[in-house]
């Protein structure tokens, strides 16, 4: 176990460099940039990490006790992270490949500028609610938010899916008062549409102590953008 309450991010990047392939870290508390790029690590966390956990992952698993901040696997390319509490905005921002897995709610613009190619697919799955801009310029990749424990809240703010042109969202709701912009479809999702994103749902209640048959007994949303370039369909010049 390593002690960072005393580390900045370098010097703790730079201790995480030099263990062994199993790590835990004890007293975090705001350290950014934690594991950025690293690979053939599984590293726990204990506290609350700071900015862009997970930046630039290329492989190792980090699992967060407690809640997490901004930019969480900000531009990850493989790996899992998955966080036991909350999150801040923008997780997953450019993310190209891996899963992130968080048991509670994830602040604004979660998944921006997601993407995929060929056989890298990202994945996010939100266990509770989304803040606004949901899936802004998302490019390709999953988005799954199960609203789980969000009351009478909406199960995700305004805005969503804000020029998204690529991948899919599945949004656990009949989504009647969420407003989507002209770019996208939304739709029930089938038998066929959830068995996409079966492997993840039965990850997240693995994960976390959830009942699947609970999660699954609620209708889910289907979200895809209705064009490759819905930029055309918001500017007057083409």
């Amino acid at each position: 176990m390593i002690d960072v309450t005393q580390l900045d991010y370098k010097a703790l990047n730079e201790a995480l460099r030099q263990s062994g392939a199993v790590e835990e870290l004890s007293g975090c508390c705001g350290q950014r940039f934690i594991a950025a790029g690293m690979s053939d690590k599984q590293i726990t966390v204990n506290g609350v990490p700071g900015n862009a956990l997970g930046a630039y992952l290329n492989g190792a698993e980090i699992t967060v006790h407690g809640n997490a901040q901004d930019a969480v696997g900000d531009t990850m390319n493989a790996g899992k992270i998955v966080v036991h509490g909350d999150i801040g905005d923008a997780v997953g921002y450019a993310m190209r490949g891996g899963t992130i897995y968080v048991k509670g709610n994830a602040g604004y613009r979660a998944g921006i500028h997601m993407k995929e190619y060929r056989e890298k697919c990202p994945a996010i799955i939100i266990g509770g609610k989304c803040g606004s801009f949901l899936g802004e310029y998302q490019a390709g990749g999953v988005i799954v938010v199960l609203g789980l424990g969000r009351g009478e809240d909406r199960i995700v703010s305004n805005f969503p899916c804000t020029g998204m042109h690529g991948g899919k969202m599945f949004l656990r709701a009949d989504c009647r008062d969420i407003v989507f912009p002209r770019n996208v479809k939304a739709s029930p999702a089938t038998e066929q549409d959830l068995a996409q994103i079966d492997a993840y749902i039965t990850e997240y209640c693995a994960l976390f102590g959830v009942d699947k048959n609970t999660v699954l007994d609620s209708p889910f949303t289907k979200i895809v953008p209705d064009s490759k370039n819905p930029y055309k369909q918001m500017y007057v010049a083409n």
